[in-house]
């Protein structure tokens, strides 16, 4: 687990680099409020906007989520747990009036940054 990358993967830097491209400016691998150790990998403060862009495996992404044989049971307990986390951060964000956009790293970045710019210019 120390070799995963916990910011700068290739899917997170292809949505930022579409993104600043587009003009949007944010916040990159930010402390939340009131949840010090999680960190978004995108923040539009002033929007009050949260992005994450979640690992297929690391998530349980229900299209290409995997559990490994070796010590499985130890592995879904983790993985559930993670998923359990990513509810308690996105309620609690909520609860706070911030909005969260959770995407997946195999969605299109062009997509994906639609999306976010929508959220982004609307507010």
């Amino acid at each position: 687990m120390s070799r995963a990358r916990r910011r700068d993967t290739a899917p997170e830097v292809a949505v930022r680099r579409e993104a600043h491209r587009r003009g949007l400016r944010y916040v990159v691998d930010s402390a939340l409020p009131g949840l010090p150790r999680r960190r978004a990998d995108m923040v539009f403060t002033r929007q009050r906007i949260a992005v994450f862009i979640d690992g297929c495996f690391w998530h349980s992404c229900p299209v290409h989520a995997t559990t490994p044989a070796a010590n499985r049971e130890w592995w879904v307990a983790k993985l559930a747990r993670n998923e359990a986390r990513d509810r308690n951060t996105d309620e609690h964000l909520e609860r706070l009036g911030w909005r969260v956009l959770r995407f997946w790293e195999h969605e299109d970045p062009i997509a994906v940054v639609d999306v976010i710019e929508g959220a982004v210019r609307r507010v």
